[in-house]
């Protein structure tokens, strides 16, 4: 008996010892391996989005900003019933019920149900209570004014990387640096985020203030919006600069897109087309053909040309005029836009002169303007040139660009010869840390001498006066100098198309000091498809738009000067050309008279009363208000539709505002 209780007691030592030497050996031995072990299956460190830096306008107006929303996440073993719950958020989010299904039954810690979520569906997610369900802050892209300025801004993806325009070119510098969140599994497998757990805030990104203005954006997009109405083109561009500095006031393209929900939407309508669509010039491409020639003091603005009443033959080829003329001079082949007299001039220069002044004017290369997907167009080297190379490109075929270097080529001649380089940021940052990105204008060449832009200048006035093509193109009380477009499209395999055209305007105005340079290009507008009855009242009516904003005075009543013109050309710049470096400063800051005040006694979050106002400060307080103004007549303000005090109407409404003569300025 004592044998054996003996044997037990040594049974149940070894047996305890082993015990201890197992435990031993677990939790002491092993003890940092099953901490990973543990922690990584109730930890897990879960990447959060920064929010992206602030897009403002020239005039401090937010354009894209970020903004706190939730994200839903499912822990896939807490989940009782995978295909239920996956129906119901199917229905609740629009999603695939079938892969959210195989996502919540799959035997893992963590994934993702649906991110940024907008506060409605996050809601709806909520209201179904459903087991293993959980929800993080993220940050989310918002853009305010919905489509105003799309194609320039971008978009920014569900991971939150730019996909395209300037959320894409500065995405490193706008994105910020992600933060870390570890959530945990509680004892009852449930989830918490302590705060005693590791974590790092996202590191907000860098603002953007850019030379865009949303007023001015507005109305070059509403005005080719109209008039996509009206003549139903495939596609059409607007761009308008300021001549001074090479900063970019609009830039439009339609169709158009809401970048907020930007994947409802189709590639073409995203298509940036003012800096990617090349497109053959037509017309306005004289502009170019009488620099050179001018250049090489080949021709005289009076010579006369025969044009041979609308015909011409050269290699076997007969090429054909618009209009038949005879006799002109060379000043009315520019504002009459006959293509014999232009192709009659070009045959006095050589390929290489007339090549080496169309790539000073900027063609055939990129501008380097702060976009991506630039086009350089095409121009075909020299060597390359077939024998009519020449005369069709006099008249702006067998090349093409895009409305941005044709901009950019009409701004040197109302600038007074500088090639500018084109950009939209002005300044990276904010406060203390904020970078001027372009204190001075950044200079790419000067084409041609001053005595050529003089001529040129007079020329390209000529077309906007009694008897040019571009008299639909004229504003009252500001001078306009310019150059109408209408070219035949061209299809690969196939030629020129004997019924699709483009139809273009560029210009500048007021000829005297300008201050805005614009360019509209409509693809195959139908019904009425010449650039001087298509494209030139486009021009026209964001020209005269434009002006009263910036506070150009017409020139009847203008004073000696005023703030956001052009100082006079200072005799000491060369070639006595160059404008102020503190153009750019002027428009930003001193253009608008100050905006009436709004009435107190208007209910909160209502439309306010704008009688009264002027041009300018309506529309500068509807830009302020991220509505788009529609004025009817001149003056001042009397009425408005939406009336005052009605609830405030989303952002990028219509308000339509009646003026008529009256005391204001």
């Amino acid at each position: 008996m004592k044998n054996r209780l003996l044997f037990v007691l040594a049974l149940l030592v070894l047996w305890s010892g082993t015990i201890t030497a197992r435990l031993y050996h677990l939790q002491v031995n092993r003890h940092d391996e099953f901490a990973r072990r543990a922690e990584r299956q109730q930890q897990r460190v879960i990447e959060l989005d920064p929010p992206r830096g602030t897009i403002y306008d020239a005039r401090g107006r937010e354009l894209a900003v970020s903004v706190e929303v939730e994200s839903a996440f499912a822990v896939p073993r807490e989940v009782s019933d995978p295909k239920s719950s996956a129906k119901a958020l199917a229905h609740v989010l629009a999603i695939d019920a079938g892969k959210l299904e195989r996502l919540l039954g799959a035997d893992r810690e963590f994934v993702w149900v649906a991110r940024k979520l907008d506060p409605p569906q996050a809601r709806l997610v909520r209201d179904l209570s459903l087991p293993g369900i959980y929800f993080l802050e993220e940050s989310k892209r918002y853009y305010p004014l919905r489509g105003v300025g799309a194609h320039t801004l971008g978009y920014v993806g569900t991971d939150n990387h730019g996909l395209a325009g300037l959320e894409a070119m500065y995405d490193k510098v706008v994105a910020g640096k992600p933060g870390r969140r570890t959530v945990l599994r509680d004892a009852r497998q449930g989830m918490a985020v302590p705060a005693s757990l590791p974590s790092a805030a996202p590191v907000p990104g860098n603002d953007l203030h850019l030379t865009i203005d949303a007023a001015l954006q507005q109305i070059a997009e509403r005005e080719l919006a109209d008039v996509a109405e009206r003549l139903h083109p495939q596609s059409g561009s607007v761009v308008l600069l300021d001549p001074a500095t090479g900063g970019v006031l609009a830039l439009a393209s339609w169709p158009t897109f809401d970048p907020n929900r930007f994947a409802a939407s189709s590639e073409e309508a995203r298509r940036n087309r003012p800096v990617i669509d090349a497109y053959e010039p037509g017309s306005t491409f004289k502009m170019v053909t009488a620099a050179a020639v001018l250049e090489e003091g080949l021709i005289d603005p009076d010579e006369t040309l025969d044009c041979e009443m609308g015909g011409i033959t050269l290699a076997g080829v007969h090429i054909s005029d618009n209009k038949p003329y005879g006799l002109l001079t060379f000043r009315q082949v520019i504002a009459k836009s006959s293509n014999i007299g232009a192709i009659k001039t070009a045959l006095r220069i050589s390929n290489a002169s007339f090549y080496a002044t169309i790539r000073a004017f900027g063609f055939g290369r990129t501008s380097g303007i702060d976009l991506p997907g630039e086009s350089p167009g095409l121009l075909m080297p020299v060597a390359r040139w077939p024998a009519l190379a020449k005369a069709y490109i006099s008249f702006g075929q067998g090349i093409s660009v895009t409305p941005l270097q044709l901009a950019l080529a009409f701004a040197t001649v109302a600038n007074g010869g500088s090639l500018l380089e084109p950009y939209l940021v002005r300044q990276l940052g904010t406060g203390e840390s904020a970078r001027m990105q372009h204190p001075e204008p950044v200079v790419r060449g000067r084409p041609v001498s001053a005595k050529t832009l003089g001529v040129l200048a007079e020329l390209l006035a000529g077309v906007t006066a009694e008897g040019g093509t571009g008299r639909a193109a004229t504003v009252p009380g500001y001078p306009v100098a310019g150059k109408t477009g209408t070219a035949q499209k061209a299809e690969p395999g196939k030629g020129y198309l004997a019924s699709e055209f483009v139809a273009s305007f560029a210009g500048y105005a007021p000829t005297a000091h300008p201050a805005i340079v614009a360019v509209v290009v409509l693809d195959d507008p139908r019904g009425n498809y010449h650039g001087g009855s298509a494209a030139a009242p486009v021009f026209a009516a964001i020209a005269q738009q434009a002006l009263l904003y910036l506070n150009v005075f017409p020139q009847r009543d203008r004073p000696e000067h005023w703030p956001g013109e052009a100082l006079p050309p200072s005799p000491d710049a060369p070639d006595g050309s160059d404008a102020p470096s503190s153009r750019e400063t002027e428009i930003v800051t001193a253009g608008l008279d100050a905006a009436k005040p709004l009435p107190e006694t208007l209910p909160a979050g209502s439309l306010p009363d704008l009688a009264g106002m002027t041009a300018r400060q309506a529309l500068a307080a509807t830009a302020d208000l991220r509505l788009y103004p529609i004025l009817r007549g001149a003056g001042v303000v009397q009425r408005q539709e939406p009336p005052p005090g009605t609830p405030m109407p989303p952002p990028g409404a219509r308000v339509e505002l009646y003026l008529a003569s009256g005391a204001g300025g």
